[in-house]
């Protein structure tokens, strides 16, 4: 007890001399707060005082349309994810059957391939000029679409299951990381009571997951709201395309900024809703959850179902698209050597490899001003307010930015015109740091949860040796917490970059004229129905979402021993 007081007592007095060295810590913690929620306070401004207002009448036309088709889309594709995240998560984690272990981590693949490529995939296979209408033709002597019936791809229906494709794996993952920490004593003892695994599953099971289930479906309800490309190709007037063509169609960035505020009131619905079912469902397990796993054995006809079902979002969510995209790609292959081509692949892996960069060095600045002031509750808050980017839709995001950015350079143009009679022109708006700007504000929380998760593993007395020898808190962070947390970091780092290499709404907006990426140039060629040509870059970008995937896949399989 004298011990523990004694080391309580020498961290009190450590610190603050520690943090008095650089004072400035707290204030960069503050200013980098501030600094993500401009562009919020930025819509929210222009959303109210608009140049010209014309809300009564997108509330009167379009807007109803917007809101129905938003609320269709979430509905659809967040009972689907769950559907299958959940269901195949609890079969890979509490049952034994063929394959189950390429499963734990192919079902993750799907990731990897944005929304937008799986749509422009599965149009150009589903549409009545595609292979398989053609071969449904052939098969039965079927001379024109009057002949038979196929369901529409290019609808509301068909954007939902694109888009459930590839976001299922949210649910997944979290349901699957609650299955793996749950004790089996628990189970044990629902068995012994006379329930069946259905049973167990149903009424222990699933009410211990809910939290992190609820935290799955509130990410796949906030993709789906910021989903612009697959919605657009679809031709789906959701709040997202509504955006899009209210500040680019009609010029009009009020009504752009009033669509934008009503999308993160959803928003911040969603993460109420979520909190509120955390609070509600919190579940305490016993310390056996580290017992080795003992799955439940299927006969063979159930534990062949097992798989079907788990190899289905696989195949149609990754090994279908990544096989056509392979072969468009191998008619193409001139395009890597392409001077163009390779121009978009250098502005996408620059901004990617930056904005990377620049979140990580930011979240480290962020975690270790939270570490040295871990009594402020200020901080804390202001810290907790920078992953609010993450939340918000691309679209919106690109609103938020270009204002306050255009602003600037209207006022250092002004008064360069004003004073010495020269134009300084753009200098940030309309440039790379726009969308540097725009990428390290939405993928903050994405880094800043990976370091934040190294970081508290780093006992105080690391710091307290490290003061000890003479070093100041800036040298304590380069030579004693960096090396420790490097594994966090890079973790962070690789999935900043490969979400930038995906990011299209707020690329779409924001680029710099004659300025394309890889997501943006696949969009274009595929809205012009030209997805063939831009198959090479479409399978970079998978290829390079892999990556996480891998990283992913070993971090939630190594929580839990099993056999």
């Amino acid at each position: 007890m004298t011990a523990t007081a004694d080391t309580t007592l020498t961290e009190s007095r450590t610190l603050p001399r520690l943090r008095g060295l650089l004072p400035g810590w707290y204030s960069i913690g503050w200013g980098t707060a501030l600094l993500v929620m401009l562009p919020v306070l930025a819509v929210l401004w222009l959303a109210l005082f608009p140049t010209e207002n014309i809300w009564p009448h997108l509330a009167s036309t379009v807007l109803p349309v917007y809101i129905k088709s938003t609320l269709i889309l979430m509905v659809g594709t967040g009972a689907l994810s769950v559907a299958i995240g959940v269901g195949t998560a609890w079969l890979v984690t509490l049952c034994n059957f063929p394959g189950r272990r390429l499963f734990e981590w192919a079902l993750l693949l799907p990731f990897a391939i944005p929304a937008y490529v799986i749509a422009y995939i599965y149009t150009d296979l589903l549409e009545y000029a595609g292979p398989l209408q053609i071969f449904l033709r052939d098969l039965f002597g079927w001379e024109t679409a009057r002949d038979y019936w196929f369901p529409e791809i290019r609808s509301i229906g068909g954007a939902i299951l694109m888009l459930t494709l590839v976001l299922y794996p949210y649910v997944y993952l979290l349901a699957r990381a609650s299955f793996l920490e749950q004790s089996m004593s628990i189970r044990d003892a629902s068995r012994m009571l006379g329930c069946t695994p259905w049973q167990s599953f149903y009424r222990v099971s699933l009410p211990i997951a809910r939290p992190a289930i609820a935290v799955g479906l509130s990410l796949v309800s906030m993709e789906t709201i910021n989903d612009f490309g697959t919605v657009d190709y679809f031709a789906v007037k959701s709040m997202s395309a509504g955006i899009y063509d209210a500040w680019l169609n009609m010029g009009n960035v009020g009504a752009a900024a009033q669509i934008a505020s009503l999308m993160m009131i959803f928003v911040v619905v969603l993460i109420t809703l979520e909190r509120v079912a955390r609070a509600k469902s919190r579940q305490y397990t016993s310390a056996d959850r580290y017992r080795t796993i003992e799955r439940y054995r299927l006969t063979p006809t159930r534990a062949w179902l097992c798989s079907l079902a788990c190899a289905l979002p696989v195949l149609f969510g990754f090994v279908v698209p990544f096989i056509s995209l392979t072969d468009m790609s191998l008619a193409h292959l001139d395009q890597f050597s392409d001077s163009d081509f390779l121009g978009f692949a250098t502005n996408s892996f620059t901004l990617s490899s930056v904005t990377a960069l620049l979140a990580a060095a930011i979240a480290v600045v962020l975690s270790y001003s939270k570490r040295l002031y871990a009594d402020k509750r200020s901080l804390q808050v202001a810290a907790r307010m920078s992953n609010l980017g993450y939340a918000l839709p691309g679209a919106v995001l690109a609103i938020g930015v270009i204002i306050p950015l255009a602003a600037f350079d209207n006022s250092i143009d002004s008064f360069m015109r004003e004073h010495f009679g020269i134009s300084t022109g753009l200098l940030l708006s309309g440039t790379p740091f726009a969308l540097v700007f725009a990428y390290c504000v939405r993928f903050l929380a994405v880094s800043g949860g990976a370091v934040d998760s190294s970081l508290g593993k780093v006992t105080p007395s690391m710091d307290m040796a490290s003061r000890s020898l003479g070093a100041n808190t800036l040298r304590t962070l380069k030579e004693v917490h960096l090396p420790l947390i490097r594994g966090g970091l890079l973790t962070g780092l690789l999935v900043v970059f490969v979400d930038c290499m995906k990011e299209l709404p707020a690329t779409l907006i924001l680029r710099p004229f004659n300025y394309d990426t890889l997501a943006t140039y696949v969009y274009q060629y595929a809205s012009d129905e030209q997805i063939e040509s831009c198959s090479p870059a479409a399978l970079l970008i998978v290829l390079v979402g892999i990556i996480p995937v891998i990283l992913l896949s070993r971090t939630i399989t190594a929580t839990r021993a099993s056999r």
